[in-house]
């Protein structure tokens, strides 16, 4: 059967949350790649850890809580301006270049984001960086009170597009979410933007591992879990060429 909607996976795939860095820095100088990789962790494993704990916060709040962890474990005293400023970020991440022409080459077909974020997130999002203008749909996993990689979010896109998951392809750079994906019976494209041997390049020409280089070990390269994606490519520009119908 043909794809009928492609649907993206929102932070990491097509918006670069590693676009905080420099905002970071400025806040607080010195410390704004260690900050930057500490959130990033800890806002998925809180994700994942209120699912898990069956006590739901949307993802704004989940941003927070993990933004006041990373500075208190990193000894960061802060005024409450400084942290606004960084959380607000959020709403203005950095498209990838491509991602724009890339919603653009794949009309007609239904487009759609499905995102941890909460619905003001990411509704301010979409509208900040102009891709609202191609989007038919931005979902969000608030409306199930549960996080992916849960079988139920992945279940808000039939529910929202009218689609059989054999008429989906679901895209996302990170791993986890393509394993969850996958298991739910979606048809897979992962964004490999990290190479393993890019990853082994960065570990021989530094004496000590960087926060980013750890970041990308830990959350760039496919999980053992079970599930691989149906496509691997490098990104979101190859999508238009994979899609067959």
């Amino acid at each position: 059967m043909s794809i009928k909607a492609v649907v993206f996976d929102a932070y990491g795939t097509l918006y670069d949350v590693q676009s905080v860095a420099e905002i970071t820095e400025d806040a607080f100088p010195g410390y704004g790649e260690i900050i930057t990789q500490v959130w990033r962790i800890k806002q998925l494993e809180y994700s994942w850890l209120r699912s898990l704990m069956r006590r739901y916060q949307d993802f704004a709040a989940v941003t927070r809580d993990s933004l006041a962890y990373t500075l208190r474990v990193l000894g960061l005293a802060y005024e409450s301006e400084a942290f606004e400023r960084v959380i607000e970020k959020y709403l203005h991440l950095d498209p990838y270049p491509d991602a724009m022409s890339t919603l653009a080459a794949l009309k007609p077909r239904k487009l759609a984001i499905l995102s941890n974020g909460s619905p003001d997130m990411l509704n301010a999002l979409v509208r900040n960086s102009g891709l609202d203008r191609l989007l038919d749909a931005t979902i969000s996993v608030d409306a199930k009170k549960i996080f992916k990689p849960s079988p139920q979010a992945y279940e808000l896109v039939g529910e929202e597009l009218g689609t059989g998951p054999d008429e989906v392809l679901f895209v996302s750079s990170n791993p986890w979410d393509v394993a969850g994906a996958k298991s739910f019976g979606l048809n897979v494209a992962w964004i490999e933007r990290v190479t393993p041997e890019a990853m082994a390049l960065a570990c021989v020409e530094n004496e000590l591992v960087a926060p980013l280089t750890m970041f990308k070990a830990i959350r760039t390269q496919m999980d053992e879990l079970g599930f691989a994606p149906d496509h691997r490519v490098r990104s979101l520009s190859e999508l238009p060429g994979i899609i067959k119908g």
